[in-house]
């Protein structure tokens, strides 16, 4: 377990709770090539625009990343929350695709189940993978009540109106379709 000492609400880590090894197998896969070679200057930050609601800015995520906090990387709202919007990429002095990054941060936290329990982007994510996987193709009212059932039931009664009103015009199912043929999709690698 990771020593913790609060002060004033915030948390010190220690260099050796990290895991070097991990950030260097992240900086191998496509996209994430360009890790090491951050300055931290924190353009990618200044220019998200959902910065202000994430938990770890995405300088402080690549940050993080670098040194091998992996759990805290992994279980961050700040990876979810990312809008790929490629502001970051774009603004980038060094040029590293950060939205990319950030994908791969998702993958892996969901291969680990590392990502905030009850958090309704990560269930929707999976929820919308596996009914893909299993189906062929989508189906709105099956990802949308598995991803409610998972993370807060009681959401359910405050989109019961909108529910109705799309039943009601044609523009929601409640029986998916499915293909014949399933094309084969790896089971967990979302």
């Amino acid at each position: 377990m990771a020593t913790k000492l609060n002060f004033s609400e915030r948390t010190i880590k220690f260099q050796r709770e990290a895991d070097p090894e991990w950030a260097r197998q992240v900086s191998e896969h496509p996209g994430c090539e360009g890790l090491f070679s951050c300055l931290q200057c924190g353009s990618c930050t200044g220019t998200c625009p959902l910065s202000i609601y994430m938990d770890y800015g995405p300088r402080r995520i690549i940050g993080l990343a670098r040194e091998g906090f992996r759990k805290e990387v992994l279980n961050s709202q700040t990876i979810w929350l990312c809008a790929s919007c490629y502001s970051c990429a774009v603004h980038c002095p060094q040029q590293i695709h950060i939205t990319d990054v950030m994908y791969n941060f998702k993958r892996e936290a969901i291969r680990s189940h590392l990502y905030p329990k009850r958090f309704a982007i990560p269930v929707l994510a999976q929820e919308f993978y596996n009914v893909v996987r299993r189906n062929g193709r989508t189906s709105e009212f099956l990802v949308v009540l598995r991803m409610a059932l998972r993370t807060n039931p009681l959401i359910l009664f405050t989109m019961w109106r909108t529910g109705l009103d799309l039943l009601r015009t044609g523009r929601l199912k409640l029986m998916s379709e499915k293909l014949k043929h399933v094309p084969f999709l790896p089971k967990e690698d979302a």
